[in-house]
């Protein structure tokens, strides 16, 4: 375990459900490849280290591009990390094989991002939130109805919904039956990976709002990924901010947005829109300049210099820590905002 993950681990508090330590995901580059010169690899997570405490909700968010929906697919082991640990429950789940996993799955349940295409439009509603069920043995029969229609109704849509198919429903109500699906087997933890970047507005604050009255419901604990910082501060305890595939910013939800300390949170929370016009146009604005840069060649140094209004020499030369700034509040800054003075010096 490297320091930053042990002091990562030090200041949590709780019963900790979810355990990474320094995780990698690098795809790597041939020659041949139409994505990159040469041989390489696209480093989409790059020593990732965080906890997910029982009963939490941890908001990941960044850029599209920045890494957090591989960082999600790795932790689920739906795609298989480079290195690094991650633990569930105390089970280092990198080092199991897929046949051992099974039983495991059934506890780690997914929401998936679009909900036009993360249904089977062959099958109905009842065969789609049934599956799980049959799958890890957990109901047959009419035990598998009962329990798909308590599943609707608890998402709130009518259990006469049960045979009718996925395209003569809308959006919400596809993202609802997806809900449905991911608590059919009564899982512990919830990856949500972008559960409403693909709804209308109107319909994205019944989506969080369901995802709330569950978790309170069921106890879920829930990885909630997303590109919106507005949208994750209504569910989230902690945030993590990930740019090209690191976390430079982590802490509770309030300190990270009321007390920014990386430049790139900071920025994020601008584009952020206030109801109140006047507030709005008075806010100080920090705008992002540049491109994101490849991961398969990020910058040396700090990955965010080539786009950070108060770089320096140090930023391009030396990787910046993350470091405590007091309330279990990270970043990783050397020109942290406010200068607030690192926790313990």
């Amino acid at each position: 375990m490297n320091d930053q993950a042990t002091q990562l681990e030090s200041t949590s508090t709780g019963e900790a459900l979810v355990q990474v330590k320094d995780l990698n995901k690098h795809f790597p580059l041939s020659g041949n490849s139409l994505l990159g010169r040469g041989k390489g690899a696209v480093r989409a997570v790059d020593g990732v280290s965080f906890e997910l405490k029982k009963g939490e909700t941890l908001g990941l968010v960044g850029e599209s591009g920045c890494g957090k929906s591989t960082l999600a697919r790795s932790l689920l082991q739906l795609l298989r990390p480079s290195s690094g640990s991650v633990r569930f429950r105390g089970v280092e789940l990198t080092e199991i094989s897929n046949r051992k996993l099974r039983p495991i799955r059934r506890d780690m349940q997914m929401i998936f991002q679009d909900p036009y295409t993360s249904l089977n439009p062959r099958k109905r509603v009842g065969q789609i939130i049934g599956e799980p069920l049959r799958i890890h043995g957990l109901a047959e029969g009419r035990e598998i109805e009962r329990r798909v229609r308590e599943k609707l109704d608890q998402v709130g849509l009518s259990g006469s919904y049960y045979d009718r198919y996925p395209h003569e429903f809308s959006g919400g109500q596809r993202q609802r039956i997806g809900i449905a699906r991911a608590l059919a087997p009564e899982p512990s933890l919830i990856v949500a990976d972008e559960p409403v970047s693909a709804l209308d507005v109107s319909i994205q604050g019944q989506i969080v709002n369901l995802m709330a009255d569950l978790q309170r419901e069921l106890e879920l604990t829930y990885l909630f990924v997303a590109h919106d910082l507005g949208v994750v501060r209504q569910v989230s305890d902690r945030i993590a901010v990930m740019y090209l595939g690191k976390i430079v910013e982590i802490g509770p939800a309030e300190l990270v947005y009321s007390k920014p300390i990386h430049p790139y949170t900071a920025s994020l929370l601008a584009a952020v829109p206030i109801p109140d016009p006047r507030t709005n146009a008075q806010r100080e604005r920090r705008p992002l300049e540049g491109d994101v840069p490849s991961p398969s060649d990020p910058p040396s140094g700090c990955r965010f210099h080539t786009r950070c209004p108060y770089a320096t020499e140090v930023c391009e030369q030396q990787e910046p820590a993350l470091i405590d700034y007091g309330q279990g509040h990270f970043a990783a800054c050397h020109h942290p905002l406010g200068r607030p003075d690192p926790a313990g010096e």
